[in-house]
């Protein structure tokens, strides 16, 4: 009989809804070993009723579901000499759904989660974008929420840059394209936003080393949604025995992957991890999820024995990963009328990119469109729907019927603002 290292099986990340980890088998495997690595989500109890935080509540301790403690839970209260990040994180959430998620503020209407908060992963069905709120400072008197931006036209989705709306959960494991910038209705993050560090992946191990990295989330083990500071947080790339030419394989741009020790929990998804710049705290990364390692005893290709998972390390998307998307959210001049949409959908066409039908609704289609128009012009993907995109097509379809493209037509413009978060299904009244 031989061992092989067998299969990689991915749990939904850091998903705040059901207990049922519904395993993705991924079926690669390696010689030699038998070890294999697996990205989780994290998840919770499923209860019925609507999600309720209240500051009367305690904290319910028998849901708990720790994820991934690393040694001993050294989670703590975020301390007063850090409280002024409570002004800048906050919960994203969507009441039919009772999904939670951590969120915080980047700009003045523009806040960074986790992109499987709003859109879950390939083949999940994703909660509705209309009924998703951001809040800050929940439990104060101080509390400022809001929706996402064009809550009025049901074009929510217009206003969300994402890496992906369909996250692979099979290698190539999409955890680099695990984040979502969303565009507030009003600008509650106004003089909140914490700024994107420039620090570059190969320097964040030094700083980890240097105990300089930290992470500021909401745990729903933990407290009665208060915001938990875990530090210092270590950065590696190797972690029990899995090295990083191995792990690397199984990540689409791995160089853009965090893999670290802060302490999660469910309902910090969308957390930002941090470090202290000149300015004050800057964010190096956004936590998606957890990467394990399978172990399995195989003979002839067959699974004859599956042994207990352990955790390897905690994922982040690093701030390179999204930086360029950003820069052209807060640009971004999104198309809010029909006729706009449909014309944009008709030269995506013409252009060989769009095969959906052209009535004016911004969907899955027309976003997966952009993007891979976006990646033959050499662009950032972002999968908006501006004014810039329909002039450019214009552009081009003008040029190909040998005529001067009409670049006067006056914009439409909407801006507006987002939030939202993911599901967490137990009873615990929102403040």
């Amino acid at each position: 009989m031989r061992q092989t290292s067998a299969k990689f099986g991915i749990q939904k990340a850091f998903r705040e809804g059901s207990l049922a980890r519904a395993q993705a088998p991924i079926r690669r495997a390696f010689a030699g070993g038998l070890t294999g690595l697996a990205l989780t989500f994290a998840t919770l109890p499923a209860l019925s009723g609507p999600l309720q935080l209240t500051q009367q509540s305690p904290p319910v301790m028998r849901l708990a579901q720790p994820v991934a403690v690393f040694g001993p839970d050294d989670r703590v209260l975020l301390p007063a000499d850090r409280s002024a990040l409570s002004a800048s994180i906050g919960l994203l959430y969507e009441s039919r759904s009772h999904s939670v998620c951590t969120a915080f503020c980047i700009g003045d209407d523009v806040i960074a989660t986790a992109g499987h908060c709003l859109f879950r992963t390939a083949g999940e069905s994703a909660p509705r974008l209309q009924g998703f709120q951001f809040r800050l400072q929940p439990k104060s008197g101080r509390s400022a929420n809001s929706r996402i931006a064009g809550a009025e036209q049901n074009a929510e989705a217009q206003h969300i840059a994402s890496g992906s709306q369909k996250l692979r959960v099979n290698p190539p494991i999409d955890a680099a394209h695990d984040w979502a910038l969303v565009r507030l209705r009003t600008p509650i993050c106004k003089g909140r936003a914490l700024p994107l560090s420039r620090q570059p992946e190969s320097e964040l191990i030094k700083l980890s080393a240097a105990q300089r990295v930290y992470q500021v989330a909401y745990h729903r083990d933990f407290g009665n949604w208060e915001l938990a500071l875990g530090a210092p947080c270590a950065i590696r790339r190797s972690f029990n025995g899995a090295d990083w030419k191995a792990i690397s394989k199984d990540f689409v741009e791995a160089s853009h992957v965090i893999l670290h020790t802060c302490d999660t929990g469910g309902a910090s998804s969308g957390s930002p991890m941090l470090i202290d710049g000149p300015g004050g705290p800057e964010v190096i990364g956004i936590n998606v999820g957890t990467y394990l390692q399978a172990k399995v005893l195989t003979q002839g290709g067959e699974v004859l024995h599956r042994y207990k998972s352990e955790t390897v390390a905690n994922t982040a998307v690093a701030t390179s990963a999204f930086r360029p998307a950003f820069d052209a959210l807060l640009r971004a001049e999104v198309l809010a009328d029909r006729r706009d949409l449909k014309e944009l959908q008709r030269l995506l066409a013409t252009e060989g990119y769009y095969s959906g039908s052209r009535d004016g609704i911004y969907g899955a289609k027309l976003n997966e469109a952009i993007r891979a128009f976006e990646r033959t012009e050499g662009r950032s993907e972002t999968g908006l729907a501006t004014t810039a995109l329909l002039k450019r097509l214009g552009a081009l379809d003008a040029e190909r019927r040998g005529k001067k493209p009409n670049l006067n037509r006056p914009p439409s413009i909407e801006t507006g603002s987002v939030g939202s978060h993911k599901l967490s299904r137990d009873k615990a009244w929102l403040p």
